[in-house]
């Protein structure tokens, strides 16, 4: 059946109206905090498919959200496709590609076969082939039993001044737990993944640590409690915890946990030093609960840091469906939903559609661990070179993404008659 479907609609694909759409998309710059110029755009083509109950409500004053489904013939299961519609920034782009073709981040251009800009790959060939694949269903004349839900959310990516909380997700699932949108079986989040079906995803937060001492001149050191000594105790220590947390379990999919420290600031002017900030990442493993995570830090910090005189406080910057952070989250990747998914995208590209873990946070976990909906990453794009300089997809693998999207729309959702 798989190859059948395939074959047809391999045969009914317009290459050249799937790439129009998905170089529109990265045309319109969607920065975190303009998601709105993005969210035009795609209005325009959600209304083109005819989808029902198209409806687009602000989660921040001038920030919106969109979604919208295609109703199925009322036999079948109800599938949502989600991504978000920010991106990261391009400071450095345009100096970094100067005189090529690759210049405007916006522009879009082929280039080695493959289509270049910011947010190419993190997420909008996500989006446009999931928005592609329906079109193609329609071409090859196949009508599902089943529902095919749309929402794009803005607020995923951070690195904006006041951005970045997943505010766009926790307004639209806080309108499924109300009722106003109808729950979904079954998610398919349009992370870049290769084509890979990923069942699970790491969880993380971030720690700044702010130590105090007391400034002194350098020729008095005794006077003064010097806070980059501290802080070097503090490394110390968190280098040894990192390890025994690695050690301590590997999840089959993602990997061992473990913490990374990012940044050192501090330092006197011929002075002792009187205040140091570290910086840390912490990995976690799915079955991991981050306050207790927090908490191991916070006790090893201040187990190195023995002198009372010296004050240690702890923040976390990065709150996400935690007050912490993001939480690890995973589904079980031998669900039937799971085979069918990686199936199509075997299909559709020979090599692709392999089951994995997600080396990276985003926000399936709302719809995991929140909503208790299995849910899976599953898009084109390499995460790898997403917020680099060197964001791109290649073509070949942004239409196998379309032709594996609609042969699972056809085979989960089911066919009509």
């Amino acid at each position: 059946m798989t190859s059948d479907i395939t074959t047809r609609l391999r045969a009914a694909l317009d290459s050249d109206q799937a790439l129009a759409l998905f170089r529109g998309a990265i045309g319109r710059d969607s920065i975190t905090g303009n998601e709105a110029n993005f969210v035009d755009f795609l209005e325009a083509k959600m209304r083109e498919l005819g989808l029902s109950g198209l409806s687009r409500a602000d989660f921040l004053p001038g920030r919106p959200n969109i979604w919208g489904e295609r109703k199925g013939t009322g036999q079948g299961k109800r599938l949502l496709f989600i991504g978000h519609t920010d991106t990261v920034h391009v400071d450095g782009w345009r100096e970094h590609w100067a005189g090529t073709e690759r210049e405007d981040p916006f522009g879009a251009p082929i280039v080695d076969n493959a289509v270049w800009g910011r947010g190419s790959g993190d997420l909008k060939a996500g989006i446009t082939a999931s928005l592609a694949a329906l079109t193609l269903l329609d071409k090859a004349g196949i009508r599902l039993k089943g529902d095919v839900a749309f929402a794009f959310v803005g607020d995923e990516e951070s690195g904006q001044p006041g951005t970045g909380v997943s505010a766009g997700i926790k307004h639209f699932v806080e309108r499924i737990e109300a009722g106003e949108v109808a729950a979904p079986d079954f998610t398919c989040y349009v992370e870049p993944t290769r084509l890979a079906v990923y069942a699970a995803q790491i969880g993380f937060f971030i720690t700044d640590i702010t130590i105090t001492g007391k400034s002194a001149y350098f020729g008095v050191p005794e006077l003064g409690k010097d806070a980059l000594r501290a802080a070097h105790a503090a490394m110390t220590a968190l280098w040894k915890h990192s390890d025994a947390v690695a050690a301590r379990a590997e999840h089959k999919l993602t990997g061992r946990g473990f913490l990374l420290i990012t940044g050192l600031t501090g330092g006197g002017y011929i002075a002792v030093p009187e205040r140091c900030t570290l910086s840390l990442i912490r990995k976690l493993l799915p079955g991991e609960d981050l306050d207790t995570a927090a908490a191991e830090i916070e006790a090893a910090v201040r187990g190195a840091i023995t002198d009372p005189e010296i004050t240690v406080e702890f923040a976390y910057p990065a709150g996400r469906d935690h007050r912490l952070g993001g939480t690890a989250a995973e589904i079980d990747e031998t669900r039937a939903e799971v085979a069918l998914l990686s199936d199509s995208m075997a299909g559709a590209l020979g090599g692709r559609g392999m089951i994995e873990g997600a080396p990276f946070w985003s926000e399936f976990s709302f719809f995991v661990n929140r909503l208790g909906i299995p849910a899976v990453y599953c898009a084109p794009g390499d995460i790898r070179n997403c917020h680099t300089f060197e964001e791109h997809v290649d073509i070949e693998e942004y239409l196998a993404g379309i032709v594996g999207f609609a042969a699972f729309m056809a085979r989960y959702c089911g066919v009509a008659d």
